[in-house]
């Protein structure tokens, strides 16, 4: 009988711990997104395994911001939005609401396009697949529950984990990754384009306005902490080699053959990788994974958006709540997904639409990280706020990435 109470609060603990989980995981599932594939798999073709070790090098500053982030939703209990109305001002906070959309709108063009590319690649045509997953995306949305929603892009997302298979297949050569780490031709417009287009994949501005809010939504306390700050860490992680294996694999098959063209299609990619894995396995596990990438991306990056323009205007805005009480929420939700779909059905299917939506992400990163951290360091109670060493080593990597993605994207341009 003595041993019955810790026996208890283990099991509480335990419970704390599946309670917390769910928003890290899927926002940083949902990271590594159809954009982010293909601009990894352009990264592979056209410079081998160069851009491996930047993309690694990120996961640091990743888990830095998306933690952030958690600690300013559990111990402020506000979301981004809404906290940035408070503390900055109405106008601020709809200038944080723009970038929000233009955003959320370029990366759901980049997951109905993979969406469409799977489909098309598999010979159903987009005015099938889109429709198709356009109605699976309000149906999940419409059940009214963050848990069942959490739970469903989970193991959606869950595909994503064949890019490791793809990698592995491909074969990659130890030899050639090390050559290429020495060989970094930063004098090369296209290699820094590449470099900022890799970096605006990784810092979405929705990550933070998602993640946040998920945490306030699900009324998550400071016992929680930990737990969210665990499984923060283990998804950044998990994204950035997962992109990683899409470069490693897209570099052992294409780039090693000295093939150095631009990518056009999601299907183009997948038959660069069904030469080494064979046309079924290549097929398969590539369009599994990006039609996981895709969906669960665009759950979260358009619910971000409800949940970020209800915290700017002040509507009602959970997914707890029923469609009668918050019909802003779902309209928002709504109307942003068919439009995108609609966009998508309507223009052809190209891989630089997708690079390029990741080098505008990379141009608002500046305005969503240094809003982020002037919110931490004035908003968060003493104790909680960053400080000393860690404040000063989060400015400086956030200052470093984002004038090496604006970097990127203007030599390439003015070049």
């Amino acid at each position: 009988m003595a041993g019955s109470p810790p026996s208890y609060s283990s099991a509480a603990s335990h419970l704390r711990w599946l309670a917390a989980c769910g928003p890290g995981l899927l926002v940083m599932l949902a990271d590594c997104d159809a954009g982010n594939v293909v601009t990894a798999a352009q990264s592979g073709v056209q410079w081998g395994y160069r851009l491996l070790p930047m993309l690694l090098a990120l996961i640091p500053l990743l888990y830095m911001v998306q933690e952030l982030t958690v600690r300013l939703g559990i111990f402020t209990g506000c979301g981004h939005g809404e906290l940035v109305r408070a503390k900055l001002g109405p106008g601020w906070a709809w200038i944080s609401a723009f970038g929000l959309s233009i955003a959320v709108l370029g990366s759901l063009v980049t997951e109905f396009t993979g969406i469409a590319g799977v489909g098309e690649m598999i010979g159903v045509s987009r005015s099938v697949s889109l429709p198709l997953a356009l109605a699976v995306l309000v149906g999940v949305v419409f059940t009214g529950s963050h848990r069942r929603i959490d739970r469903i892009a989970m193991v959606i997302g869950a595909f994503e984990l064949t890019f490791f298979v793809v990698a592995w297949r491909a074969h990659p050569e130890l030899a050639q990754l090390s050559r290429a780490v020495a060989d970094q031709p930063f004098h090369d417009p296209g290699f820094a384009y590449l470099i900022a287009a890799l970096i605006g994949a990784t810092f979405n501005p929705w990550m933070i306005f998602y993640q946040q809010a998920a945490v306030v939504d699900r009324r998550l306390g400071p016992h929680d902490y930990t737990a969210a700050r665990v499984e923060t860490a283990a998804g950044a992680v998990l994204t950035q080699l997962l992109t990683a294996a899409v470069l490693v694999a897209a570099a052992a098959t294409l780039s090693s053959s000295g093939a150095r063209h631009a990518l056009e299609s999601v299907g183009e990619i997948s038959a660069a990788l069904s030469a080494v894995l064979g046309p079924r396995v290549g097929r398969v596990l590539f369009g599994v994974g990006v039609l996981g990438a895709s969906m669960v991306a665009a759950i979260v990056c358009s619910m971000s958006l409800a949940w970020g323009l209800g915290e700017v205007a002040g509507y009602q805005r959970s997914l707890d709540t029923d469609t009668r009480r918050a019909p802003w929420f779902y309209a928002v939700y709504v109307v942003t997904v068919a439009f995108s779909a609609a966009l998508v059905w309507l223009t052809p299917n190209l891989v630089s639409l997708n690079v390029a939506a990741q080098v505008v992400n990379a141009l608002m990163l500046p305005l969503a990280l240094g809003t982020l951290i002037a919110l931490g360091a004035t908003t968060l109670p003493r104790e909680r706020r960053p400080r000393g060493v860690y404040l000063w080593v989060l400015v400086a990597m956030g200052t470093a990435v984002s004038l090496a993605a604006v970097a990127g994207a203007v030599f390439y341009f003015v070049a």
